[in-house]
């Protein structure tokens, strides 16, 4: 929202440096303006990076086993895997060229180390730009100290072109004074005064605002007066550190008790927040709800809290040193604690809202919200993990929001759990929900060990404690093991008992859950007209209700049925009708859908539109880490349908079709898969046989087929790697196509 002042030597290194490193961190201390500097950066290198830049920011994130998850998350990526995660980031990123900026890593530090030193070596086009208070650590790092902006030396004219120093309190000057200008009369004070505050951005910003009701000669004696006090008894002046505290310090002073009271309660927040949020948390005790909204308009004048807009709802944050400051001063007045639960009750209050809403019209609006609160339901979880009692409302609180955790975040909701089971008490209530739960996310990674652990203790504590709704959900995710296991008798016996114990308690969302996947697992008995059913039916209810998100699953479960029995045209209206839907952001269901889709395709005349679904399919399945082969029931058919469409096509126009499909994007290929226009009349490939490279780009894609990347091409061939990727990207524009392992195929195609 404002404008960016210097920095143009900094620009210039950094920019030379990410073309010839691999790991780059900017250094230096806070409020010195590393994030603007990196964004700059990354914004001004994006031409050089095909596959673009990800900006992940850390300040929010307090768990270091969470960072590589939270990459993944920006990548798009899903969490379905068992393994480490860092193995589906590597996989996905091994052969893309793309920037990957990690801003705030200096809490994290080790895990950035780790994630950086590991992203380096396995993904040679990928290069990493940090932002810390201090190096990684990581062999091969080069490190960019990021200095505070330039001042005059004491003596010299204040000539406001020469520092950025100068020039940035002159932007921020004018912005609040608009008739502020620098003249022989307040030069000199000018000068002093961006000296006094060595130079530091965040400083500088803080302190024109206050032009407002003191001129430069008043503000740089005030500061002068502070400082002097600061290091009364030692030597030299004070530390860059010191300068920014005692600013803070002073505009601490001079907001108001009301803005200093809510400053210091609104440092509880993690990320941003909104009105209504700041309302409930912050009033009370010496601060009426009604007067929330002009304090917050004094800070944001101040320069103490930044707005921002998200879908038409202004939100607000601190930046981390001036939250920090704030949470120092609860710290201080021993009031941290109590002001961190006042925010944890207001998260509770969401997740209940989220729990009462989810099943219903609004479904999609309360995934956003929590998406949005995310970073604040992350703090509000750890603090319930400090303490065994509030650990029992953490629990509930983690299970308010179970589809949450099911839908992208198996791994993080498998953390909160384990975490707060192992706060509780022994016989903490709610602890057998919470195992079930856990079980349930094990199962989704296909982590079998942890899943029976938790399962056998979640079954114990139930029966012990007579909890009927547990011991419903333990059938219920026993039978989704024998499921995925294909023993479909055993797994609608107890799908069908679950959803019987789940009607009696009048738990309608819990019902339709166990019986849509009792009428699949009824259709892979072989009785088709039952599984049908009873599948259109929950259909027809999630419909009736608004309901998207499990409607998705019961018209997969129906398309897959359908598939299976050999009905293909009712496995592809159900399988349209999911994708027309197709709840924002669920990769995992989009995945399921479009494997069928292409089996459907294989059997209904379409081999080649099959195989580019399967290589969509494929891809997608990839980047959440995880299969469809994983359910036992589709693994010999899907097998049986890629033979026939690469016997029907031929291996060669298979595997282009089928790499066509890898390049779409998840929206590109939901679109391919609704237009229905032609059986497989789509336009062929455009003949590509009478392309002629060049001597050089004849090499470089024969060693793009022996799978170097740019940069062994580079090493191999004597050349900048610059020059490696403008003969990629040459090679991909000729051709037309825009995957390395379409190159790789035309070149094996063109050999025979």
């Amino acid at each position: 929202m404002t404008t960016y002042v210097g920095r143009q030597a900094e620009l210039a290194e950094a920019a030379r440096l990410i073309e010839t490193a691999s790991l780059v961190t900017l250094t230096g201390p806070g409020g010195v303006g590393k994030t603007r500097l990196a964004q700059r950066v990354a914004e001004g290198a994006r031409g050089s990076f095909r596959d673009g830049v990800v900006f992940v920011g850390l300040a929010e994130l307090g768990e270091p086993q969470l960072l590589v998850n939270m990459v993944a998350d920006r990548l798009g990526l899903g969490d379905r895997s068992s393994g480490p995660p860092i193995d589906l980031v590597v996989d996905q990123l091994r052969d893309r060229r793309l920037l990957l900026v990690l801003d705030n890593c200096e809490h994290l530090v080790e895990a950035c180390g780790r994630l950086a030193d590991t992203l380096v070596r396995s993904c040679p086009d990928v290069v990493v730009l940090a932002t810390s208070r201090q190096s990684l650590g990581v062999e091969g790092e080069r490190v960019l100290p990021v200095p505070p902006l330039a001042v005059p030396p004491a003596g010299e004219p204040a000539e406001s072109a020469r520092y950025d120093a100068l020039q940035l309190f002159v932007d921020r000057a004018t912005a609040v004074v608009p008739s502020f200008a620098v003249t022989p009369d307040n030069a000199e004070d000018l000068a002093r005064l961006c000296r006094a505050l060595d130079g530091l951005p965040l400083a500088i910003e803080l302190a024109a605002v206050r032009l407002r009701s003191l001129s430069v000669r008043q503000l740089a004696e005030r500061l002068d007066h502070r400082f002097t006090l600061l290091t009364r008894g030692y030597k030299g002046g004070p530390s860059r550190h010191e300068t920014l505290r005692a600013l803070i310090d002073w505009s601490h002073e001079l907001c108001t008790e009301r803005e200093r009271q809510f400053w210091s309660r609104a440092s509880v927040f993690s990320g941003s927040f909104d009105l209504d949020a700041a309302e409930e948390v912050c009033s009370g005790d010496g601060l009426d709800r009604a007067a929330v909204l002009d304090v917050i308009d004094g800070l944001i004048d101040k320069s103490l809290l930044l707005r921002e807009e998200e879908q038409g709802v202004a939100r607000y944050r601190m930046l981390q040193t001036v939250r920090q400051y704030g949470e120092d001063r609860l710290r201080a007045d021993d009031d941290l604690t109590r002001w961190r639960r006042r925010h944890r009750d207001w998260c509770r209050e969401l997740t209940r809202g989220f729990e009462a809403g989810w099943f219903g019209s609004e479904q999609g609006a309360w995934i956003a919200k929590l998406r949005e609160e995310h970073a604040n339901l992350r703090a509000a979880l750890d603090f319930c993990a400090s303490d065994a009692e509030e650990a029992v409302v953490g629990l509930r609180m983690v299970y308010a929001v179970k589809e949450y955790w099911v839908r992208s975040l198996n791994t993080e909701g498998r953390m909160w759990l384990s975490k707060l089971l192992e706060a509780a008490t022994p016989d903490a209530p709610g602890r057998a929900a919470a195992l079930w739960m856990y079980a349930f996310l094990a199962l989704v990674q296909a982590d079998r060990d942890a899943f029976e652990s938790a399962l056998a203790k979640a079954a114990e504590i139930a029966e012990r404690t007579a909890d009927a709704k547990a011991l419903a959900f333990v059938d219920h995710v026993r039978a989704y093991s024998l499921l995925i296991d294909n023993r479909s008798e055993c797994a609608a016996s107890l799908f069908g008992a679950a959803a019987e114990r789940f009607r009696e308690l009048g738990d309608e969302a819990a019902e339709l859950w166990s019986t849509y996947n009792y009428g699949l697992a009824v259709s892979l008995t072989g009785d088709r007209d039952q599984g049908r059913r009873v599948l259109q039916e929950c259909i027809e209810r999630y419909a009736a209700r608004g309901e998207i998100s499990w409607r998705c699953w019961a018209l997969w479960s129906l398309s897959a049925a359908e598939y299976l029995h050999g009905d293909m045209e009712a496995a592809t209206v159900a399988g349209l009708e999911l994708l027309r839907l197709q709840p924002g952001g669920d990769r995992t269901i989009v995945a399921f859908a479009l494997t069928v889709m292409a089996g459907c395709a294989t059997h209904t005349g379409q081999p080649r539109r099959a195989a580019r679904m399967f290589g969509a399919a494929a891809e997608i399945w990839r980047s959440v880490g995880a299969s469809l082969n994983t359910y036992a029931a589709f693994e010999e058919p899907m097998q049986r349908d890629i033979q026939l469409v690469t016997g029907e096509l031929g291996l060669e126009e298979a595997a282009q079709e089928f790499l066509r499909g890898t390049a779409l994007t998840m929206d590109e290929a939901v679109a391919y898969v609704l237009d229905t226009g032609s059986p497989d009349d789509d336009p062929r490939p455009a003949d590509n046989a009478d392309v002629v490279l060049t001597k050089r780009e004849a090499q470089v894609a024969e060693l793009v087929a022996e799978g170097m990347t740019n940069r062994e091409i580079a090493e191999k061939l004597v050349i900048a790697r610059r020059t490696a990727e403008t003969h990629v990207d040459h090679i991909l524009t000729k051709l037309g196509f825009s995957s390395r392992a379409q190159i790789a195929v035309w070149v094996v195609s063109r050999r025979s």
